[in-house]
């Protein structure tokens, strides 16, 4: 998944991104109030996480704007600041969750883990399509009960179309998802194309309908209409 680490402890955000990276996430990180309002306007994520005190503004109203612009991101408050009150203001204007620092980031990570089951999955511990069944937590697919090995592209792939079933996705959304700020820089889509590719026949190899369709000039979409 997609993540926007908004903290201005460059230790901390480092050691973050560092953490839930090796667990196959894109994470982003954003020292100022300015800086992450930036990011969170242009780009789409999964999961924003704000601290409250940032050079430049206030995390709480940073999600106020968020929320005002209809971001589906889930929002975790990290903060120091521990205080009934902040907790609660943090929950009454959007946020999904409030873990105080300092923090064990295996908590963080299974919060954040929750949080995007929650929204986009409905809570659920697997995801069911059809023939498919996939198990985010392990990073597990299942096409007709027989487990089928995607690599981490594959996989972010499959869950981000999962995700957005029936919903035409551009070249350039798919390429921001996998790449993260570094899409920018891309002289081609080749790669997805590539992974779309290879996904695709892992799939219907193993027995799964042909859902990835290609939308001439736009993207893709993940249907069974």
């Amino acid at each position: 998944m997609k993540i926007l680490i908004i903290e201005d402890e460059e230790a901390l955000a480092k050691s973050i991104q560092q953490y839930l990276g090796t667990d196959g996430n894109i994470c982003e990180i954003a020292t100022t109030f300015e800086e992450a309002w930036l990011k969170a306007s242009i780009y789409e994520y999964d999961c924003i996480l704000v601290d409250i005190t940032l050079p430049g503004g206030n995390g709480l109203d940073l999600i106020r704007e968020l929320k005002k612009q209809h971001a589906t991101a889930g929002i975790i408050i990290i903060s120091a600041k521990n205080s009934l009150e902040d907790k609660i203001a943090g929950l009454e204007i959007g946020s999904d969750d409030y873990l105080p620092k300092p923090f064990h980031l295996s908590e963080l990570n299974a919060r954040i883990k929750a949080l995007v089951r929650r929204k986009e999955f409905g809570g659920n511990k697997s995801i069911d399509f059809h023939e498919l069944r996939v198990f985010p937590d392990e990073k597990r697919l299942l096409v007709n009960e027989k487990t089928v090995a995607l690599t981490r592209s594959e996989y972010d792939l499959l869950i981000y179309f999962l995700a957005n079933r029936n919903r035409v996705l551009t070249k350039e959304s798919i390429a921001e998802h996998l790449a993260g700020d570094a899409a920018d820089s891309l002289d081609s889509f080749d790669f997805i194309y590539s992974h779309i590719k290879n996904l695709r026949k892992k799939l219907m190899t193993n027995g799964a309908g042909d859902y990835l369709k290609a939308v001439y000039g736009v993207g893709y979409k993940f249907t069974d209409r």
